[in-house]
């Protein structure tokens, strides 16, 4: 993948797509007007958006006409990470820039969402009423109390409702967050509670993989461990009543009000997302309206390649940043394909039908979703007209060269498949999809614009075509203003900056190949990265060690050379206890009822015991090095553990699953 000839790519876009390619047409523009290499493709239009990074990103505020009702004094006040300033003095309305297209009356009566359910039907709702909806919430919310800075919580599945209430909360100031209704109330609780919401947005249940889901205890328990809420808003997609003081949502959304877009600072809070860390709660990650929207705007409008006429669909639910970089496809008039249900109902293809039926453009799905339709034998291009898919983009975990092949050979040969990586903690990309480059099998296209993403060694220095640690070494405007009750900032500069002091370190192992692409090798660190989102082995302990028979556990998630991932949990048992198949139920039970499905491990296995570090934490990381294969007097430093001994078991696990 790395050598020095440049290996054959399994796609290469025509003259005719990098001439339409929206990057293209910014390129030549920004050299006109910014002084943007003219010439060089995209690599020259990358090194000049790293090296000159004020410029490059005034020059995407000016591309894509960003609002500024107070105009900015400089883009980049200061560029230390983290604390990097952007914009200063500016103010604006990230609502605002994601309703625009229902100003323009000849596209005012298109559908800004189709929502599609598991009955695979598309309902469509059009710019002008998604307006007036988010007009009508957004008055009802000041109504409320709700004033710029308080968080509104959603309880939600990816349905339209998440998106009003979501711009709703943007257009008043106040700052989002969301939880998926399969989340568990201590894992909700474990978020919501660290931001204090004023008003929480439900469901009664929601449907998946054909039944319904009651969920109407797990909001009672909400209601009550939640005191700061000032209202709850009851959503009957299962067709209950309200229950007691809850409000109701199509009252709340009947009125015909112009919006009014609450001009914030550009940092100001837009939304909290999550991201689980071995220990402690999840981190509250802040970013904010001016950041994200400049962000997307780059990523969604360049590198996606969005804009008015496309159909934006990516698999995802609202505990999941994908969920909110998929809400800011309006941003470029896109129209956004909303699903919500099971990825492989009834049958393992049904994305592929839902890819046909609402004549998506680009197709965004998770590279286990592909691998699962290579091993199921499904024929996507043969059995569904894709013909409007002009792009099948992944991300989750590292698209593996049989998921390259397999999209090549059964969805289309003349396919733009992009590979993608970022996080949570930018809710973007560092590098990814690239419309006028390239496709390796195995490789992302490149580093994203004003990301300068390079691979160290452990002293700093850059590497190409040898794995190193995913670091950026310039700030982006969509990094996090701060995390949630973290007031001197002390766990920001952990999680990022504390390898290489004012360098991002993301946690990822990655190569940069001599031609430019990347490869993602899987994390760096011990946190776990299932389906694309990353949970912590904290969450698991607290549950499972809550049972009797088990005296404690470790949880290790590893990703697998084909594209896999396994997650077994190690349990090392009470005096007495037995692990039979009652036992294993319950564990996997409590850990589906206090957490999520997701969290559910793939294997249980007993352990004489778990290693700790001399101080008493948890082992993770050279137990994960350990199953990889890597030799014992590699993995961990013997001087550091408590018992060197209970190593040599997983040691001689990984010898046994080679």
């Amino acid at each position: 993948m790395t050598s020095a000839a440049n290996p054959a790519p399994l796609w290469q876009p025509d003259a005719a797509r990098i001439a339409s390619a929206r990057i293209t047409r910014f390129q030549a523009w920004a050299a006109e007007r910014y002084g943007a290499p003219a010439d060089g493709g995209y690599p020259a239009l990358h090194r000049w958006s790293v090296d000159e990074l004020e410029t490059f990103w005034q020059a995407v505020a000016d591309w894509f006409d960003v609002r500024f009702s107070t105009p900015y004094e400089q883009v980049l006040g200061d560029r230390t990470m983290p604390g990097a300033q952007w914009f200063t003095s500016a103010t604006l309305n990230y609502a605002e820039h994601a309703l625009r297209t229902a100003e323009d009356s000849t596209r005012a009566h298109e559908p800004a969402l189709i929502h599609v359910d598991e009955t695979h039907e598309p309902a469509p709702i059009s710019w002008s009423e998604l307006r007036r909806q988010v007009g009508s919430l957004a008055a009802e919310l000041r109504a409320l109390g709700v004033r710029p800075g308080d968080r509104v919580s959603g309880y939600l599945p990816n349905i339209p409702q998440a998106v009003t209430a979501l711009l709703a909360t943007a257009a008043v100031g106040a700052v989002w967050t969301s939880c998926a209704p399969d989340f568990g109330a201590r894992s909700v609780l474990d978020r919501f509670q660290q931001v204090e919401p004023v008003v929480l947005f439900t469901v009664d249940g929601y449907r998946y993989g054909g039944k319904e889901h009651d969920r109407r205890d797990t909001v009672a328990e909400l209601r009550r461990e939640l005191p700061t809420l000032r209202a709850v808003v009851h959503i009957p997609l299962l067709g209950t009543p309200a229950p007691e003081g809850a409000l109701d949502w199509s009252e709340l959304t009947a009125g015909d009000t112009e919006p009014v877009f609450e001009q914030v600072p550009f940092d100001h809070p837009l939304w909290v997302l999550y991201s689980s860390g071995t220990t402690g709660l999840p981190k509250a990650i802040v970013q904010s309206q001016g950041g994200i929207l400049l962000e997307h705007f780059k990523q969604l409008g360049l590198h996606c390649d969005l804009g008015p006429g496309d159909r934006f669909f990516w698999y995802t639910s609202t505990g999941w940043m994908m969920w909110n970089f998929l809400v800011s496809g309006l941003l470029t008039g896109t129209t956004v394909i909303l699903y919500d249900g099971s990825p492989g109902y009834p049958e393992t293809g049904a994305q592929w039908a839902i890819a046909e039926r609402t004549g998506a453009t680009l197709f965004g799905t998770s590279a286990a979703y592909v691998m699962a339709c290579r091993k199921a034998d499904v024929h996507p291009g043969r059995d569904h007209d894709l013909s409007r898919v002009q792009c099948v983009a992944t991300t989750g975990s590292p698209l593996p060269p049989d998921g390259f092949r397999w999209l090549h050979d059964e969805v289309r040969d003349d396919l733009w498949i992009a590979s993608v990586s970022g996080g949570t903690d930018v809710c973007s990309c560092f590098a990814g999809a690239v419309p006028t480059l390239p496709v390796h099998i195995g490789e992302l296209q490149a580093p994203c614009l004003g990301t300068d993403l390079q691979a160290w060694d452990p002293h700093g220095k850059p590497l190409t075509g040898e794995v190193g640690e995913l670091v950026v070494t310039n700030p982006m405007p969509s990094m996090p203003i701060h995390f949630w009750n973290d007031p001197d900032g002390s766990r920001y500069r952990d999680s990022y900056f504390e390898m290489f002091p004012g360098v991002w370190r993301h946690g990822d192992w990655i190569t940069i190949t001599d031609h430019g692409s990347v490869i993602i090798h899987g994390r760096s660190d011990s946190t776990l990265n299932r389906q694309g989102v990353r949970m912590g082995s904290a969450d698991i302990y607290e549950a499972v060690e809550r049972l009797p028979e088990i005296r404690e556990s470790l949880v290790i998630g590893l990703e697998e050379p084909d594209g896999g991932y396994w997650m077994p949990l190690f349990v090392h048992l009470a005096p007495g206890a037995t692990l039979g198949d009652d036992l294993r139920d319950r564990i996997k039970r409590t850990i589906r009822e206090q957490l999520s499905p997701r969290h559910v491990p793939d294997d249980i296995i007993e352990v004489p015991g778990v290693p700790h570090t001399l101080t008493g934490k948890r082992i993770e990381v050279p137990v994960k090095r350990l199953l990889q294969g890597t030799a014992l007097a590699k993995a961990v430093n013997p001087g550091s553990v408590d018992n060197l001994d209970l190593l040599r078991f997983y040691e001689e696990l990984a010898r046994k699953r080679a």
